[in-house]
């Protein structure tokens, strides 16, 4: 009887060793995303036509957020995601909703990202009537207007795309960008340009860098079990961007 329960005990830790061992850790892709040169000088937007938005920004109006940078000129706003790499099979979307806010008629946040078929949920905090209209390529457009005290609601994108831009009919300074993966190894910059992509299966990937005024940039990079590696990412300025 002894004999076949170590048999058993030592039949146990060598499938344990094969499985933790076919296990790979996995690895993690971080960064920062900058501005070469001087960026644009964000411009004041007049909302003197929604008293109840212009409010809600007191005395330092509301600015535009086309290319935002840190005092060192980190970009702010910029989707990073694997672009190349992954094996194909889709991921199912997180059961929480990703959240895009009407606010003193600005969209917050100005740039998400979200997996296709992940719930996106429309708020409006203003006490005024918006609309959210995306206008995509390859998805299905929208468009459903909001009242004051209007409950959320929710729609979702069925396909991968990139920069998907929407309006406000009703207010024409509202801008955003949504952008749709098939897979969750996607990150927005923060306001130091900061990002990470966590939990990416070892290999070899292209990651890709978008904003929306200065397109898309790319590098490749491998990491192994359990690695962390960083990497940067520069656009240059243009003139009159």
């Amino acid at each position: 009887m002894k004999k076949a329960f170590a048999l058993l005990t030592v039949a146990a830790v060598a499938v344990f060793c094969v499985l933790s061992a076919g296990a790979a850790a996995p690895a993690k892709v971080s960064g920062s995303v900058r501005l070469e040169g001087s960026a644009p000088k964000r411009t004041p937007i007049s909302m003197a036509k929604e008293p109840v938005c212009a409010a809600k920004h007191g005395s330092s109006p509301a600015l535009s957020e086309d290319v935002v940078t840190d005092s060192a000129g980190n970009l702010q706003n910029v989707v990073v995601y694997v672009s190349a790499g992954l094996a194909d099979s889709p991921a199912a979307p997180p059961p929480e909703p990703a959240v895009i806010t009407q606010d003193g008629c600005s969209y917050k946040p100005h740039v998400l990202a979200l997996q296709r078929n992940q719930k996106l949920r429309i708020v409006n905090a203003d006490q005024t009537s918006h609309n959210i209209h995306p206008m995509p390529e390859s998805n299905r457009e929208w468009n459903k207007s909001q009242p004051p005290g209007a409950p959320a609601f929710e729609e979702t994108f069925a396909r991968e795309e990139v920069g998907i831009p929407v309006k406000c009919n009703v207010h024409p300074w509202m801008r955003a960008y949504i952008s749709v993966f098939k897979h969750p190894y996607f990150a927005v910059t923060n306001e130091s340009g900061a990002f990470s992509i966590a939990n990416l299966p070892p290999g070899t990937y292209t990651i890709s860098a978008w904003q929306e005024k200065l397109g898309t940039v790319s590098q490749s990079v491998t990491v192994g079990a359990g690695e962390g590696k960083t990497i940067q990412f520069a656009f240059k300025a243009r003139p009159g961007m």
